[in-house]
Order: C-alpha cells, then sequence, then structure tokens
C-alpha cells in the first residue's frame, strides 16, 4: 500500500519522497514493495526505483538521480532532521504508533487507528467496497473486521498464515500456481498449506522470522501471474486519494 502511494504521487511529479521503514520488513507482495530495497539495495516497481539510502546526504542524492529513498528508520528520525510538508502513515497496523498532526503541515493516515483532527489532518479509507479511497476529514476509517477484501470470491481463504512461530521456509516463487491442498511452506515444522487454487501473488522471504497467525502469503484465485508485478486496484485508488489529500492542501 506505501508503495502503491508512493508511486502515484512520485508518478504527479512530486519526487522528493523518502520511506522509513523497519530493519527487516516483511511485506507479502514483495513483488511490488520498495521495501526490498532493505534488502537488495533498490527495488523496481512499473518503472519507478527505489534505493536504500544510510544518510541523509544520500537521501538528496538519490532524489537528484530522480529516485525515491528508503530509510531504515523504524523511529521516525529523518522526520526531525529533513524538513517534511507530508507525512503519510501506512504502516497499516490498524492503530496509531504514534503518528501526530504536529509531525508535518499534512499528515495522512491509512486506513483504521487515526481520527482526522486530532491525531492527523486527513484520513484515506483502506476497505475494500464503496467507500475505498474516500477522504475522511471528520471520524475515522471503518473499523478493523479481520476479513480480507474479496478477490475471485474469495476472502480468508485466500490468505497464507503462519501455523507456528519459527522461521518461514518454502521452495515456492511468487507466481507460481498452487492447487488447493498443496503444501506451499513450513514453519516449525507445520505445514502451510493451499485452501484455493491460484497464483502466490505474494509471499514472505523465506527465512523470515514469523509469529503464529502472521499473514505470510496472498494466493489470488483469478490466476493471472502478471498481477503478481503490477500494483494492485487498492493501492491505486488509496495513492491516488493521498494524492488529492495533498493538492487540497498544497494546490498547482
Amino acid at each position: 500500500m506505501a508503495t502503491g502511494v508512493a508511486w502515484r504521487l512520485y508518478q504527479a511529479n512530486l519526487r522528493r519522497i523518502f520511506m522509513l521503514e523497519c530493519p527487516r520488513p516483511l511485506a507479502v507482495r514483495r513483488g511490488v514493495s520498495f521495501c526490498e530495497a532493505v534488502y537488495e539495495g533498490a527495488k523496481e516497481v512499473e518503472a519507478v526505483e527505489a534505493v536504500c539510502c544510510q544518510t541523509n546526504d544520500d537521501i538528496h542524492g538519490c532524489w537528484q538521480g530522480g529516485k525515491i529513498a528508503v530509510v531504515v528508520d523504524p523511529l521516525w528520525r529523518t522526520l526531525g532532521q529533513i524538513r517534511t510538508h507530508v507525512v503519510v502513515d501506512a504502516i497499516l497496523a490498524k492503530k496509531n504508533s504514534g503518528t501526530d498532526v504536529s509531525e508535518a503541515e499534512l499528515v495522512v493516515g491509512l486506513g483504521p487507528g487515526f481520527a482526522s483532527g486530532q491525531n492527523v489532518h486527513k484520513v484515506v479509507e483502506t476497505k475494500r467496497g464503496h467507500d475505498l479511497g474516500r477522504i475522511i476529514t471528520s471520524g475515522s476509517a471503518a473499523a478493523n473486521t479481520g476479513v480480507p477484501g474479496s478477490i475471485g470470491g474469495f476472502t480468508g481463504e485466500r490468505v497464507l498464515r503462519a501455523p507456528a512461530e519459527g522461521q518461514f521456509r518454502t521452495l515456492r516463487e511468487i507466481g507460481e500456481q498452487v492447487k488447493r491442498g498443496e503444501v506451499v511452506g513450513e514453519v516449525a515444522g507445520e505445514k502451510v498449506i493451499a485452501a484455493i487454487d491460484g497464483v502466490l501473488r505474494g509471499l514472505i522471504r523465506p527465512g523470515s522470522k514469523v509469529q503464529r497467525g502472521l499473514k505470510i502469503g496472498d494466493i489470488d484465485p483469478r490466476g493471472i501471474r502478471t498481477y503478481c508485478y503490477t500494483i494492485s486496484d487498492k493501492a491505486r485508488a488509496v495513492g491516488g486519494s493521498v494524492l488529492e489529500a495533498v493538492l487540497r492542501v498544497f494546490p498547482l
């Protein structure tokens, strides 16, 4: 989701973007996630490249090269070092992890956990359905139901979750076709089994340490492999709404 937002802003010529990440991101849709730059040094998504930066000078150099900067900074210290006009909390933790309206002229929160006019200036709805992408200027987004949005008629069945605490192991790759009942991987000796037929649209990195119940994969029942490597409709919608929120405050 954060990548969809950054990509949309970048394509609208808002090019001075830096993204703050944790040391070991656990992105499921890592084929289209700029956070992979933390592991690989750089990551390209739909012809836009992000580069992992170590210093503020690296960030500025990245911008000069026409790229998005990714910084390992889970405490958001960089916000106090580089003047920031807009902050977007795209953690999607379903709660506010400390984001506050004082952090920038415009602070936008994605999904549940934020209240417009209190801890953020604007909230963007992330729940699939009629209100997806709605900019909320008073109140909060819909509460988290714990049920994934429907794709191809499937909700929770399409999500792969860790059956135990431990290290995730697999020989499967994003983009592969799987059948219901097939073993996709294992955690602490317990199998991760596909509940539906489809294509592996997302899968966390093999070797990642996980907690029981953590989302570790995503099966797309539509079975279209190219979807694994392009930004989703949901992320594009939310990204467009963040762009609109920015332009409401900083008109061209």
